[in-house]
């Protein structure tokens, strides 16, 4: 029973860091930490409410941790330059990674862009796929197949 209080404080802290991350990071060792506390308040010994905090925390976290991100995160909606991945652009300059130099239009947006394959110059008025976003320049894929 005297360690009931330092677990109590330890699950409210727990409890108060999830809450301000709101990220699904201590919310594992908050279940810990009031799995101790029954055992503090039953009289448990020490050793074995480290080892349930500890084992508590650890089997939750490996076990539910990836499930409960992938079902919060399913619904997330990409937003500002990471909704650009996967969409097409118009090349308005021409795009040659050994001169530095390549500009794309998407959304009405101007944008520096270069090829993810090097040695490859795509044209002006060229659509390009968006494969990723480095820093201000958007990578892009140049399919010569793409009906312009």
């Amino acid at each position: 029973m005297e360690y009931t209080v330092f677990w109590l404080a330890a699950l409210i802290v727990f409890i108060v860091v999830e809450i301000a991350t709101m990220g699904l990071t201590t919310i594992w060792f908050a279940a810990g930490a009031l799995a101790a506390v029954l055992a503090s308040a039953l009289g448990v010994p020490l050793g074995i409410q480290i080892t349930l905090f500890l084992a508590v925390s650890l089997v939750l976290l490996f076990f539910t941790r990836p499930l409960a991100v992938k079902y919060f995160n399913k619904d997330r909606i990409k937003t500002n330059a990471e909704s650009l991945v996967g969409r097409q652009a118009i090349v308005t300059g021409e795009i040659d990674n050994r001169k530095g130099v390549g500009q794309v239009t998407v959304n009405g947006q101007e944008w520096s862009a270069r090829t993810a394959e090097e040695g490859v110059q795509v044209p002006v008025g060229s659509l390009v796929d968006i494969l990723a976003i480095n820093g201000v320049k958007l990578i892009v894929n140049y399919n010569k197949d793409i009906i312009e």
